[in-house]
């Protein structure tokens, strides 16, 4: 077994900033440190750890079963070292300018932006957002590094990150109010068989609607892919193509009324929106102040949404 007075906090870093980029190169450079250095380091490291904590793979490097344990204890501890060593950092919303930079899909910036920037225009005035979407293969590394603050939206195969759920949604499919297939509806709900015969348009950028398709062998089937959710409204009006998406996205869809809503029967159509964040950064003042605004205007929207339901 280790012991805290043989472990040099320096290995400690290294062994975050390999872990965070999966690569020892690139680690080398975030910390200013010759490869060799930062190899003996780690070597050094896995001796009193006695564990081999990274194996090589293509491009870099995977953590071991026992570095996963040990990245959430080292990541979390850093972060109240960093908190502890500016514990005199202010923060005030009220006169801040900094910036705040987050992940965002197309469709979450129409989700997530106009509520959100409406609260942020009155406690937060002067603060600057910039949305744009990472590579998801991306995002945890860049949030790691500071590029990222936050990253909002379902992203299943974003790993190494604190997260929150925000809400619930699901994937309903959206026709026109005069496509054939509501006659085969049976309140609302299409059948397997149904959805089989449906020609439908996918996004590009969000990608598990497709894979959701060819979960049901039904790829053959998309006859448009578009680059953004903006372009679907007029294309569904105007054709007899169908649309899988997420419910509370396509209840936005304009003009009211023009858009049939129809549950479809499919596997996995449930799914959560998460905040992500770096355990890095995680008690930065202006960070954690951020993250609870997010938090909370969004898990209050749902709680809205569901007393709403409930009573209807």
């Amino acid at each position: 077994m280790a012991n805290i007075d043989s472990i040099d906090l320096n290995l400690l870093r290294l062994f975050d900033a390999v872990y965070r980029t999966r690569n020892v190169s690139r680690a080398a450079e975030q910390l200013g440190l010759s490869q060799p250095a930062t190899s003996q380091a780690l070597t050094r490291l896995r001796l009193l750890l006695r564990d081999p904590l990274f194996e090589r793979v293509a491009g870099g490097v995977r953590p071991t079963a026992r570095s996963e344990r040990l990245a959430h204890s080292v990541q979390a501890g850093l972060a109240l070292l960093e908190a502890g060593l500016n514990e005199g950092e202010s923060f005030d919303p009220a006169t801040t300018d900094a910036e705040l930079r987050l992940h965002l899909s197309d469709i979450g910036e129409g989700r997530f932006l106009p509520p959100l920037m409406t609260t942020l225009r009155k406690i937060a005035p002067n603060l600057r957002i910039i949305a744009r979407a990472w590579p998801h293969e991306a995002i945890s590394e860049a949030l790691d590094n500071g590029q990222l603050h936050f990253a909002l939206g379902f992203l299943p195969t974003v790993s190494g990150t604190a997260h929150a759920e925000m809400l619930s949604d699901r994937y309903q499919i959206f026709v026109r109010t005069e496509h054939p297939v509501i006659r085969h509806a049976r309140d609302g709900a299409l059948s397997v068989e149904d959805i089989a015969k449906l020609d439908f348009v996918a996004v590009r950028s969000h990608a598990q609607t497709q894979r959701m398709l060819e979960m049901l062998h039904l790829d053959p089937r998309i006859r448009l892919i578009v680059s953004s959710f903006t372009a679907l409204p007029p294309i569904i009006r105007a054709t007899d193509l169908a649309v899988l998406m997420p419910r509370q996205i396509g209840l936005g869809l304009e003009p009211v009324g023009a858009f049939a809503l129809l549950e479809p029967a499919l596997p996995q159509r449930d799914f959560s929106v998460a905040l992500h964040w770096s355990r890095r950064h995680a008690q930065n003042a202006m960070l954690r102040w951020a993250r609870g605004v997010i938090l909370e205007l969004f898990r209050s929207t749902r709680r809205s949404g569901s007393a709403e339901t409930a009573g209807d």
